[in-house]
């Protein structure tokens, strides 16, 4: 049946394209050692508490190829329903660096904002503190990463 056979033929190129959509978003994002986005915090938390909680690998969840880790399982089903609502903005890169130079340089877990509903991650070593900076004009270095990112992950 030659309708079954396009239908197929077209599920398996499909499956190819979601495949290299999670290889190249693992690819992009910034993860620790073991693989986990945000060094084991939970995004979910970010947004709830004044300080971000460590997640849990037994309340793992992987979501296009990046895995992330939940203190609770409530905070995993949150995540489930809405992971664009919670992941971190530019693969959990300097947000300020994206807005400055274009370039991925490496974030503080704890050194982080919410800026217009986005979880935006910051450098914090060696006497800089790139928050401080971003703080100081927000709304320019916010349209400059917006208009760098794509430009990064699509290469």
């Amino acid at each position: 049946n030659m309708k079954l056979f396009i239908f197929t033929l077209l599920l398996f190129v499909f499956q190819i394209g979601v495949a290299q959509d999670a290889t190249q978003r693992k690819n992009n994002f910034n993860l620790t050692r073991n693989g986990v986005a945000l060094s084991g915090y939970d995004p979910v938390s970010y947004f709830k508490s004044p300080e971000p909680k460590k997640g849990e690998a037994k309340w793992s969840y992987t979501y296009k190829g990046v895995t992330y880790w939940f203190s609770s399982a409530s905070n995993r089903s949150e995540f489930v329903n809405s992971p664009a609502a919670y992941e971190p903005s530019y693969g959990g890169w300097c947000a300020y660096a994206l807005g400055t130079s274009g370039e991925k340089v490496e974030v503080d877990p704890l050194t982080y904002k919410i800026y217009q509903g986005k979880l935006l991650l910051f450098y914090n070593r060696l006497f800089t503190n790139t928050l401080t900076l971003w703080n100081k004009d927000e709304d320019t270095f916010f349209t400059t990463a917006e208009k760098n990112w794509p430009s990064i992950i699509n290469h």
